[in-house]
């Protein structure tokens, strides 16, 4: 059995990992290895769709680990072609290509743009991107990220990404007027390693326009506002509009690594047998996953929930900061749903280590932002007590001294 006590002296230091270790969970609810319990509004990160031990979820699993866990995409795999169906019908797009994690779907959106542009007779195509995206730690998806952080140390970064601000469709135009090498649009719908920035409706469905004007695919990385996470299927929904690539990840899976992209008829025959594939992509286990955690989620009513205990959860923050607010030290609580961002006019990096000593598993992105991306079958009473916690370790770290 694992140690009471973390210690990882052969896992090599690419986390900073908090002193605990989880050993197992049920709903919106998890268990260290000292027996101590906590309420997880982190999710995985936006990856447990349905919680812990679901009692639909867990029984599926244990039936496909007794059949097939893995064979190859050298064959056919009949439930692929199942949760192809499901997110087609969902989306309203045409295909899908299935892989492993966000980083390998937005990697493959990446390279459907390049081969879109040569397909055009474009040599060198180029993409634009977004100032504080995050679309992955690959040198390619690393290049697109607006992170400079992230990229320190890891030159030469892959060229061809045109950057620009979110929510300025004069900024768009500025930068890519009389560039004929322009070949997508590429953008979170909500940044979410950013700081938990949406995208405003009307700027989607410009970004929308203009890319059907110049013949651009507009490709929007779902990988953590999707999957009935803001109370539509995915983010961008919620403006009326279509992308022609949509990656996806995170909670396909409600914690069995699944990947996908999603793509449009304009996109859905730029790959060839032999132009891109993945291992472990599209096998049993995780179409299992992906099929299961769609049907819970229609039946347990889970996007209506999302929005409305979502909703629930933003008023109830902003009421009990609202002092806070008032006097600027919390600058917007931000998002929609079950995604949501408290951005503090102070870094807060230390939120999460007290949380976890109250009993509440959160996280903190852009150094200033609280995150909070619980499973989505969180409760109105869960929603409470995470305001009962965080509230007051929020307005405590705002009294300290700088």
């Amino acid at each position: 059995m694992p140690s009471a006590t973390p210690s990882s002296p052969h896992v090599m230091n690419t986390y900073g990992r908090l002193p605990i270790a989880l050993s197992h969970g049920q709903g919106c609810r998890v268990w260290d290895t000292n027996g101590r319990e906590y309420l997880d509004a982190l999710g995985g990160i936006a990856v447990n769709t349905v919680g812990h031990n679901h009692p639909k979820l867990v029984p599926a699993l244990q039936d496909q680990l007794t059949k097939l866990i893995h064979t190859s995409n050298y064959y056919h795999v009949p439930h692929q072609e199942v949760l192809a169906r499901l997110l087609v019908e969902r989306s309203g797009l045409t295909n899908v290509f299935f892989c492993s994690t966000g980083l390998e779907a937005n990697e493959a959106a990446l390279k459907l743009a390049r081969k879109f542009g040569h397909d055009k007779g474009i040599e060198r195509p180029e993409i634009v991107v977004y100032e504080k995206a995050f679309h992955g730690r690959s040198i390619a998806t690393l290049s697109a990220t607006g992170n400079p952080k992230v990229q320190a140390g890891f030159g030469p970064l892959v060229e061809g990404f045109i950057r620009v601000p979110v929510n300025n469709l004069a900024a768009l135009k500025a930068a890519t007027e009389g560039n004929p090498n322009v070949v997508a649009v590429f953008m979170e719908a909500i940044q979410g390693e950013g700081g938990v920035n949406p995208m405003h409706m009307d700027y989607l469905r410009d970004v929308r326009a203009l890319c059907d004007t110049r013949d651009w695919l507009l490709m929007i990385d779902e990988v953590q506002c999707g999957m009935g996470r803001t109370g539509k299927w995915f983010a961008h929904q919620w403006a009326g509009i279509k992308p022609d690539v949509m990656p996806l990840a995170k909670g396909l899976g409600s914690g069995v690594p699944v990947g996908a992209v999603v793509v449009g008829p304009r996109a859905a025959n730029i790959f060839q047998p032999g132009n891109h594939g993945s291992t472990f992509g599209g096998n049993p286990l995780a179409m299992r996953a992906g099929v299961e955690t769609i049907r819970i989620m229609e039946e347990e009513g889970l996007l209506e929930n999302a929005e409305k205990v979502g909703a629930y959860l933003k008023a109830s923050l902003e009421t009990a900061l609202a002092a806070e607010i008032a006097n600027g030290g919390v600058k917007e609580i931000r998002g929609l749903g079950l995604m949501l961002g408290i951005d503090l006019a102070k870094p807060c990096g230390a939120l999460v280590q007290r949380a976890v000593d109250a009993g509440l598993l959160i996280s903190v992105t852009a150094d200033t932002v609280v995150r909070l991306v619980p499973p989505l079958i969180l409760s109105r009473a869960e929603a409470d007590e995470i305001v009962t916690i965080l509230c007051p370790l929020i307005s405590a770290l705002l009294k300290e001294a700088a």
